[in-house]
C-alpha cells in the first residue's frame, strides 16, 4: 500500500494531513490547516482504516497477537492524526466553520467506528484469541488489552445480533450529533450574556484588579463601561466583592440558567433525549441501565458501590455546610440586612466569613500568585521529584496564538515529548480546563513515538500593566492539569490501545494539587509579582488555618452533581425525562439544602454528555486515592526521590496498560484508605 506521505508529496496545495508533519518533534503544522482539509483528511482517515482492518480480516491464517492484535491497533493512525487536531481545536478555537464540520463528521465518525467494532469477523478473529489466550507469550500489558478489548467490544455490541447491531447503529449516530449540539449550545449561550455596567457605583466593593479586567473586557466587545461574563474568572470575583446583591444574583442565574432558556440554544429536550436513548442502548446491551454498562470496567464496579460512597461523604458534608449557612446567616443579621441567604450570596458571604474568622481574603493572595511564578512552581516540583526539565520552544507551531510551548527532557537530557500551554478564556473555547494529547506514547515499528500534550485552562488574564494574578482555586487548577500532563508524558504504552478506569484518572492530577500549598513549596514560587518579596509566614500560616473553610460548600455543591449523574444514568429504558423536573425532584430527594445549587445543572453539565458520564464522581473517588498516596511521601519527605520514582513507575508508566487496584497496592502496598480524605476535608 501506498502511504499518505508518499501519494501526496509534491502536490502544489498539498493537505497537511497528507504529508508527514515537518515540523520540530513532528508536531502539528497548526499554521498550515484550514477548515478546508478536515473532511479529506477524515474520509481519507476512515477510507485508510478500513483497507487496514479488511486486510487482517482477510488473513487466512490463525488469528494471532502479531497477526491481528498489532494491525488493529495500527489501523487507524492516519485517522487518530486528524482527530486528534480536529476535536482539540473544536474545544479550543471553535469557529462556525468548524462547528458545521463537526456536526457532518460526528455521525460519519460514529458509524464508521461501529461498522468497525460491529463486524462479526473481527470479534471471531478476537475471540478466538481470547479462548487461546493461555497458548501465547504475551506480556502483561498485552494480557490487559486483550481481556479489556475482548470485553469492551461485547459492551459495544460486537456479539449482537445482526438486527440488533443495526439499531444499536441509529442510536450511536443520533446521541453523536445530540454530543455536538449540546457542546455548541453551552458556548452560545456563555459567550451570549454580558453584565454591562456604566455606572461607577455599580463596582462598589470590587478590587481594582478586577474593575481593570471588567474594563478591558468592554473594551474587546467595543462596550462602554465595564462587561462582566460567566467565565468563571470574571464572574467569580464578582459574586466575591461586588456589593450590589441584585447585580450578583443577575449574573449568577444567568449562569446556572445557561442553555436553559427556551431560545434556540435551549438544551433541555435535548439532554432529555440523550439520557433515554443511552438507557435504550444499555438495555439494547443486556445492562439494566447506561451506569452498569459503564461501571463495570472500572474501580467502582456497579452503581450500588458509587451510591454507597457519596452517601458516605454526603452525610458528614451536609452538616457541615448548614453550619456553614447559618454562619453566613449570621453576618446578614448582624448587619440587619433583613434577608435571607441566597444561593448567590454565597460567595460574597462566604468571602466575609473567610476575612471574619482568619483574617483572609482572596484579593490578598493573588499578588503571590502570578501565572508564570505558578507555572515556574509546578516545573520545579517536576524536576525535584523526577529531575525532569522544561526548555520553552519559540519556533514551533503552536495550537492558538495564546499557547506555549515546552520540550520536556529527562535529567541525562533525553527528549521525554512537548507540552503546550493555554491558559486564558476567549469566546472561541469552552469553559474549564482539561488535559489532552495530539499524540500519545506508544512504539511504532521498532521506534518510540513520544508524546505532544495539552494544558487547557480558563485563567484569569493580565489586565493593562498587571500579569495574570491567579486565584488559590486556579494554581490548584493548574497544578491538577499538569498532574494529567505528567500522566501522559511518562507514558510507557507499547501500544495505541488504553484502558484507564475512569474512577482512576483523576490520582495523577490530584495528588499534585497537595505541593500546592506546601510552605516548602510556596517559598520556592510564591512571589509578590511587583516586589519580588516571598510570601510571608503568616500568610502561609492563614492559608493552613483556613484549609477547612467553605469545604461544606464544595463538598456538597459537587456531590449535588454526582448524585444528578448518576441518577440520569440509572434511568431504565422507556422512562420519559422532563429536565426540569427530574432534576428538582432529584434535589429535593437528597436534602440539598435551597442556598446551595448543584455545581452543574442539567443544560450546561457537559461532562455527563461525553466522558464522565455516570463518571462525576470520580473526582472524589479519586480523591480517597490521592490524600492516601500523597501520605506516602508526607512520611519520607514530599520530594523523596525512591517515592515519586515508585509513583512514577508503578502508576504514571502504567496507567491504561495494567489493572488499577494493582497498581495502586504496588505503589502504596496496600489498598487505599478513606480517612485522609475525610479529615482533609475537615469532615472527619
Amino acid at each position: 500500500m501506498v502511504s499518505c506521505a508518499e501519494s501526496d508529496k509534491g502536490s502544489k496545495d498539498v493537505n497537511p494531513f497528507f504529508t508527514e508533519f515537518d515540523t520540530p518533534f513532528e508536531v502539528p503544522p497548526f499554521d498550515q490547516i484550514m477548515p478546508e482539509h478536515y473532511i479529506p483528511a477524515f474520509e481519507r482517515g476512515m477510507e485508510l482504516e478500513k483497507e487496514n482492518v479488511e486486510a487482517l480480516l482477510s488473513n487466512t491464517e490463525e488469528p494471532t497477537w502479531e497477526n491481528t492484535i498489532v494491525p488493529l491497533d495500527n489501523a487507524g493512525l492516519e485517522l487518530e492524526r486528524v482527530s486528534s487536531v480536529f476535536f482539540s481545536q473544536t474545544s479550543t478555537n471553535t469557529n462556525s466553520e468548524l462547528q458545521e464540520i463537526q456536526m457532518e463528521i460526528s455521525p460519519r465518525l460514529a458509524a464508521h467506528g461501529d461498522d468497525i467494532a460491529l463486524d462479526p469477523r473481527l470479534f471471531e478473529k478476537i475471540k478466538v484469541i481470547y479462548n487461546n489466550r493461555d497458548n501465547f507469550d504475551l506480556t502483561d500489558e498485552e494480557s490487559f488489552i486483550l481481556e479489556n478489548l475482548y470485553m469492551g467490544l461485547i459492551r459495544n455490541g460486537a456479539d449482537l445480533p445482526p438486527e440488533k447491531k443495526e439499531k444499536l447503529k441509529e442510536l450511536n449516530q443520533e446521541i453523536s450529533v445530540l454530543r455536538v449540539g449540546l457542546n455548541n449550545n453551552v458556548l452560545a449561550e456563555t459567550n451570549g450574556f454580558k453584565l454591562e455596567l456604566t455606572n461607577e457605583e455599580d463596582l462598589t466593593g470590587l478590587p481594582e484588579s478586577v474593575i481593570a479586567t471588567a474594563a478591558e473586557t468592554a473594551k474587546a466587545n467595543d462596550l462602554e463601561g465595564w462587561v462582566f461574563t460567566t467565565q468563571k474568572p470574571s464572574m467569580l470575583p464578582f459574586l466575591q466583592y461586588s456589593e450590589n446583591r441584585k447585580l450578583r444574583s443577575k449574573l449568577y442565574n444567568a449562569y446556572i440558567n445557561r442553555a436553559n432558556n427556551n431560545n434556540d440554544y435551549d438544551n433541555k429536550e435535548n439532554m432529555g433525549r440523550l439520557f433515554e436513548l443511552r438507557a435504550e442502548r444499555a438495555g439494547l446491551l443486556g445492562y439494566e441501565t447506561h451506569s452498569h454498562l459503564v461501571l463495570e470496567p472500572r474501580m467502582a464496579k456497579e452503581p450500588a458501590n458509587v451510591y454507597a460512597f457519596l452517601n458516605r461523604v454526603w452525610e458528614k458534608a451536609l452538616p457541615v455546610s448548614k453550619n456553614e449557612r447559618d454562619a453566613m446567616q449570621k453576618i446578614i443579621d448582624k448587619e440587619g440586612a433583613g434577608f435571607k441567604l441566597a444561593a448567590s450570596d454565597w460567595w460574597y458571604y462566604a468571602e466575609k466569613l473567610r476575612k471574619e474568622k482568619y483574617d483572609l481574603d482572596d484579593s490578598e493572595l493573588r499578588p503571590y500568585f502570578e501565572l508564570k511564578n505558578v507555572m515556574d512552581g509546578a516545573f520545579t516540583v517536576a524536576n525535584k521529584l523526577y529531575g525532569i526539565t522544561f526548555t520553552r520552544i519559540e519556533d514551533i507551531p503552536v495550537p492558538h496564538a495564546d499557547a506555549v510551548a515546552f520540550e520536556v527532557m529527562e535529567a541525562n537530557g533525553d527528549h521525554t515529548g512537548v507540552l503546550y500551554l493555554d491558559f486564558h478564556p476567549r469566546e472561541s473555547k469552552r469553559q474549564g480546563a482539561w488535559c489532552g494529547t495530539y499524540r500519545s506514547h506508544r512504539i511504532l515499528d521498532g521506534e518510540e513515538i513520544t508524546p505532544v500534550v495539552t494544558m487547557v485552562m480558563n485563567f484569569t488574564a493580565p489586565s493593562g500593566d498587571q500579569p495574570s494574578l491567579l486565584s488559590m482555586d486556579e494554581a490548584s487548577t493548574l497544578f491538577h492539569e499538569f498532574g494529567h500532563a505528567l500522566d501522559a508524558l511518562f507514558s510507557e504504552t507499547t501500544y495505541g490501545a488504553s484502558f484507564i478506569a475512569w474512577d482512576f484518572v483523576e490520582l495523577p492530577s490530584q495528588i499534585m494539587e497537595h505541593w500546592v500549598t506546601e510552605p516548602e513549596v510556596l517559598k520556592m514560587y510564591a512571589l509578590h509579582y511587583e516586589t519580588g518579596e516571598l510570601i510571608p509566614d503568616e500568610l502561609i500560616e492563614k492559608m493552613k488555618n483556613s484549609s477547612y473553610f467553605n469545604q461544606g460548600f464544595m463538598t456538597v455543591e459537587y456531590l449535588a452533581a454526582c448524585y444528578l449523574d448518576m441518577a440520569y444514568s440509572t434511568v431504565a429504558a422507556g422512562v420519559d425525562i422532563d429536565v426540569p423536573e427530574f432534576e428538582a425532584d432529584l434535589m429535593n430527594k437528597i436534602g440539598l439544602i435551597p442556598e446551595i445549587i448543584s455545581r452543574y445543572r442539567s443544560t450546561y453539565f457537559l461532562h455527563i454528555v461525553g466522558g464522565y458520564d455516570s463518571g462525576y464522581y470520580s473526582y472524589n473517588w479519586a480523591g480517597v486515592l490521592d490524600n492516601d498516596a500523597f501520605d506516602a511521601f508526607s512520611e519520607k519527605g514530599i520530594f523523596d526521590r525512591e517515592t515519586a520514582e515508585s509513583f512514577r513507575k508503578n502508576i504514571l508508566e502504567r496507567n491504561g496498560i495494567m489493572d488499577a487496584m494493582e497498581m495502586y497496592v504496588n505503589f502504596r502496598g496496600r489498598e487505599p484508605e478513606i480517612d485522609s480524605f475525610l479529615r482533609n476535608k475537615g469532615l472527619l
